[in-house]
């Protein structure tokens, strides 16, 4: 009788050792905090609205430029922006800018938010839990961010497009844009251009994304650094706007004809015959690429300061979660 309960005594520490040792890289991953979705928006509203601010007067006179006849050059746009700042004041360069922010912090937002998710969603698809995603899905991340956030605020795009081109006596806020085109124009002018943007955003937010991801993956193999210094975000997030825009511009400049037509007395209904009528007319390079250059300087800073502010805003957000100063 005694052997038994010192036999059964002894088998006691083996036990409770088996219950209660766990694997730290299982507890290490329990404590790790993320974002929620809610964060993530706010994080890419801040980095849109940022950006958009910045770049807003050359964004305006770009659009001038895509919409006319006018020749494009770097010339003629200064003198844009000189004789705006002569007759209506400083304030007018950033004419529309209530209308852009309408639109671009639930845009970036969304846009932002969703990478995140898609890129969460295809690396567990995939096997690459917590790592860089392979090439391919890296690239399809992006575009599925950009299509998820131009379907859900295109209509608010519309408005700013309007807003930019007319004088302030045609629309006096955004609300009487929306107003004035749904009498005189119908509902579904709200959405026309919406089938080039879509065509374009595929490739546009496919390739900025690849390139950012790409370029910060690269980056980290190299120095050893998990995060890159704010200068290298925005140097990243330039290489990539460059890449996209210019990939997609001639969508850009249809999408901006047929968002327009309504103020400037043309008629295009379709892409392919908005494009042929601006190569007839204008031509391939002064047509179709007119701007690029204004673009090729406000693009590559509206993406790094957004790729940056975004980064540097999720990770202070997560510093706070690490501090403890917010409970999910």
């Amino acid at each position: 009788m005694a052997h038994r309960v010192h036999d059964h005594q002894g088998r006691l520490p083996v036990a409770q050792t088996t219950v209660l040792t766990l694997p730290a890289s299982s507890q290490a991953k329990e404590l790790r905090p993320r974002l929620t979705a809610a964060e993530s928006l706010l994080c890419g509203a801040f980095a849109g609205a940022v950006a958009k601010t910045v770049i807003a007067p050359l964004d305006r006179t770009k659009i001038i430029f895509q919409v006319s006849s006018q020749r494009f050059s770097a010339k003629e746009a200064f003198r844009f922006l000189y004789c705006t700042y002569m007759k209506d004041g400083l304030l007018s360069l950033w004419r529309g800018n209530s209308a852009t922010m309408v639109r671009v912090m639930p845009y970036a937002a969304i846009q932002f938010c969703s990478h995140e998710q898609y890129k969460k969603l295809l690396g567990d698809y995939y096997g690459f839990q917590g790592k860089a995603l392979p090439p391919f899905p890296r690239f399809l991340a992006g575009s599925l961010a950009g299509l998820t956030a131009v379907m859900l605020t295109y209509p608010l795009d519309m408005v700013r497009a309007r807003m930019a081109v007319t004088a302030r006596e045609m629309y006096s806020n955004i609300m009487h844009v929306f107003v004035r085109i749904s009498q005189e124009e119908g509902v579904r002018t709200l959405y026309r251009g919406f089938s080039p943007t879509i065509l374009g955003v595929i490739p546009y937010a496919g390739i900025t994304f690849f390139t950012y991801e790409t370029l910060k993956k690269l980056h980290a193999e190299k120095t050893k650094r998990s995060q890159p210094y704010p200068y290298e975000r925005l140097a990243f997030g330039a290489c990539s706007g460059l890449i996209g825009q210019s990939a997609s511009y001639p969508l850009d400049v249809v999408r901006r004809r047929m968002q327009t037509a309504g103020v400037t007395g043309s008629s295009y209904l379709t892409i392919l015959g908005t494009m042929r009528e601006i190569v007839q007319q204008e031509g391939i390079r002064r047509g179709l690429y007119k701007g690029l250059s204004m673009n090729w300087l406000k693009g590559p800073m509206a993406v790094g300061i957004s790729f940056t502010t975004f980064d540097i805003t999720h990770g202070f957000l997560l510093k706070l979660h690490q501090m403890g100063y917010f409970i999910h």
